[in-house]
């Protein structure tokens, strides 16, 4: 009977996990064909494209399936269930989670070190026309290796670097290194796979502070204040038409008479020429989406957007708050910096792990609302790319644009949602931490009377015994430096959404076809796009 109820329950979990993992490949594959440019579309490139993409989404979807296997080991009344009395059972549980996060962040690791890198410098050597496909090949791989060579160097740190000092410091360089080899052994070489997610999650760490915070602010804005009119922006795109077309007449009456125009004449020709062309090109675009359906329908879901607007941005303000209080409590309750501001249980209240922790008894309306929080940061991820394209410091590189997005564009933006979400597992951290450490398990507190034992919330001063700890926890903290760093990040972040949400505001209506008209697309692109 319980190896049929351990049976039942871990199917569920994994169906659950195979359902999201059916819709998260199908996902994808629209938002991808979605963005990618018809001109310059390439089969390697959208493969790797979706598939990173999924991956991304799959890591994060696995953060609910982890909270979700430890919680239902037990009884809402803080006993275990027949199949999770075993320990050998919940170790086993355990390891089904475990194994799923060393592929997961295995795969992850391949794919930023390895898959990508290769296929984005592959494309990058296609653009020289006297280049072979050998040769594109030997480039790209020269160019991997780098790549390569960096991911071999973290494993070895995070293998070779022990956690904790040998047992005896006098002991000689040989016991030194013997133990050092024990310990790689005895882990399983988890430290060394942390060690190199936690490198890669500084990264997603700065590209968290960069993109989701901004598009936690602009995404819901864009909702509430909707576009400009397609009618009004026609009209105004016709008036600049007229008013260009004017000043390019004026000029050219300068050299009827024979002479010839100057040099800043020519040149002021050659702007009002191409800002013409883009004028017209715009013209076009506002023409069919002014016949558009979708446009349409969007104006009669007016109503409906500006009030998933609202909730969206209560939604941010509910996380920066949880945030806040989160860090603050950090701050004012954990050892500092030489323990990584790490805290064991909450001690100010924090509403949105109050939340997660109220909802418990309905199931399953807690693993919905932290598998909800975990898309919703994917997604302002996107909606942050989207707006702000990706950049290098103060180079704007690529322009993500409907059906105008370069393959090497994609593969950048998957590579930055990689590594968003190798950072979101502690975002969720930060702003539930006690739910995320240990579900909705509660444990019993004996008191002399086995009628009147009291259960509790599983915290850290529970029974080792009693309360199973997610194997997310386990990977977010096994190096203090880096929880220090995050804590940090955590500040930067809620500065940055702050900040985007000035911004955002101060920011006017987009344009109904944002993004889709640029000076530097071609007449042959926009046929293209049009058609």
């Amino acid at each position: 009977m319980a190896a049929q109820s351990f049976l039942s329950e871990s199917v569920l979990g994994w169906s659950i996990f195979s359902i999201v993992l059916l819709a998260i490949l199908a996902f994808c594959w629209i938002y991808i064909r979605k963005f990618q440019s018809r001109q310059e579309s390439e089969v390697v490139s959208t493969i790797t494209a979706i598939c990173a993409l999924a991956i991304a989404l799959i890591t994060s979807a696995l953060l609910p399936v982890d909270i979700f296997l430890v919680s239902f080991m037990k009884h809402p009344n803080g006993t275990y269930k027949d199949w999770a009395a075993n320990n050998e059972t919940r170790e086993q549980i355990e390891n089904t989670v475990l194994h799923g996060y060393y592929t997961l962040y295995s795969i992850i690791l391949f794919c930023v070190f390895l898959w990508i890198p290769f296929v984005y410098f592959y494309y990058e050597e296609q653009d020289d026309d006297n280049m072979n496909k050998c040769s594109q090949v030997k480039n790209a791989l020269k160019y991997t290796v780098g790549f390569a060579i960096v991911c071999v160097v973290l494993l070895l740190i995070g293998a070779f670097v022990p956690l904790e000092a040998p047992p005896s410091q006098n002991s000689t360089q040989w016991e030194k290194v013997q133990y050092l080899f024990e310990e790689l052994g005895s882990s399983h070489g988890l430290p060394a796979l942390a060690f190199s997610i936690s490198s890669l999650t500084l990264i997603g760490m700065l590209a968290v502070i960069t993109y989701t915070a901004y598009g936690m602010s602009v995404m819901p804005l864009n909702l509430i204040k909707g576009t400009r009119s397609v009618l009004y922006e026609r009209l105004e795109n016709t008036e600049d038409i007229d008013d260009v077309e004017h000043q390019i007449e004026k000029l050219k009456s300068k050299c009827q008479d024979g002479r010839p125009l100057s040099s800043r004449d020519r040149h002021n020709l050659q702007e009002l020429e191409s800002k013409l062309q883009v004028l017209r090109r715009r013209g076009r675009h506002l023409e069919i989406a002014e016949r558009n359906c979708c446009t349409k329908v969007g104006s009669a879901l007016r109503p409906i957007k500006i009030l998933l607007g609202i909730v969206f941005i209560l939604v941010a303000l509910l996380f920066i708050i949880a945030l806040f209080i989160s860090n603050l409590d950090k701050a004012l309750h954990s050892a500092g910096i030489s323990s990584g501001f790490i805290i064991f249980g909450t001690n100010l209240t924090n509403p949105l792990n109050e939340l997660l922790l109220a909802l418990q008894p309905v199931f399953p309306l807690d693993y919905i609302l932290i598998t909800v929080i975990t898309m919703y940061f994917v997604f302002t991820s996107m909606a942050g790319i989207r707006n702000m394209g990706i950049w290098f410091f103060w180079i704007r590189l690529y322009k993500i644009r409907p059906k105008r997005t370069r393959p090497q564009a994609l593969l950048f933006l998957c590579m930055i949602l990689l590594l968003i979400v190798l950072h979101t597992s502690y975002m969720i951290y930060s702003l539930a931490p006690q739910y995320v450490m240990y579900g909705s398990q509660k444990y019993l507190i004996p008191s002399g009377n086995t009628t009147t034992d009291t259960t509790r919330t599983c915290d850290a001063d529970a029974p080792e015994d009693q309360c199973t700890m997610t194997r997310t926890y386990l990977f977010l903290h096994k190096f203090w430096f880096f929880s220090t760093i995050y804590y940090f990040g955590n500040w930067a972040f809620i500065g940055a959404f702050l900040i985007g949400l000035v911004v955002s505001c101060c920011k006017g209506k987009k344009s109904v076809i944002e993004g889709e008209v640029e000076a530097d697309d071609s007449d042959i692109s926009d046929d293209e796009y049009v058609h």
